[in-house]
């Protein structure tokens, strides 16, 4: 069975175990990271000391998008992963995208969720939502042509941006009119592995 390590309030361990249950995979899910520390053992797997690990059998693997890439490839080919290498890298471009997304919305997560209101950086805060807006636009525009990053149906290009976009519609800040962004989240809202394992309490 599939073992993934890391805590739930990650974005990062969310697209995982999310993913893993929207193909069906069974797995079971230890905290680590934040406030549940890291043992030794969890270091000697992932010498990065971040989160999430996954084990899955002689498997041993950590970066979040690589994990994603590799269970849909190993588990579900058909229905997640592209055999066109043109339309796969298509969908493939957004989830390293994510990341300079994260960096732009990182600001304002912390300041918002992670700090008391007395010890916010209100500079932070706004130069966070301004940018993270910029950058929801650039979806938004890509998304007025199609329903999914993925192409015409739901795969695992849609899950880093999906982890995240929960997160940019939930914080209270001011963002961009992004109908196209927006209806795409509503559609990721309905599914209910997102609902059980993305849309839990900001924390």
């Amino acid at each position: 069975m599939l073992t993934i390590w890391g805590r739930l309030n990650s974005h990062n361990v969310k697209k995982v175990a999310w993913f893993a249950s929207e193909i069906g995979l069974p797995y079971v899910r230890h905290d680590v990271g934040g406030q549940f520390g890291m043992s030794d053992a969890y270091v000697a797997m992932n010498p990065n000391r971040l989160i999430p690990t996954i084990e899955d059998g002689d498997v041993v693997l950590w970066e979040s998008n690589a994990i994603l890439r590799y269970l849909a490839a190993r588990y579900a080919p058909r229905t997640m992963w592209p055999a066109d290498p043109a339309a796969r890298a298509q969908g493939d471009k957004w989830m390293d995208w994510q990341f300079s997304f994260a960096d732009a919305q990182r600001g304002a997560f912390l300041n918002l969720i992670r700090r008391k209101p007395e010890e916010r950086d209100a500079a932070a805060l706004a130069k966070s939502a301004r940018q993270s807006g910029e950058a929801m636009l650039i979806l938004d525009h890509a998304l007025a042509g199609q329903a999914w990053l993925s192409g015409e149906s739901f795969g695992v290009a849609d899950v880093p941006m999906g982890a995240y976009a929960h997160t940019f519609f939930t914080l209270e800040m001011e963002r961009p009119d992004v109908p196209h962004a927006r209806a795409w989240y509503d559609r990721l809202r309905e599914r209910p592995a997102y609902v059980e394992t993305v849309m839990i309490p900001l924390t």
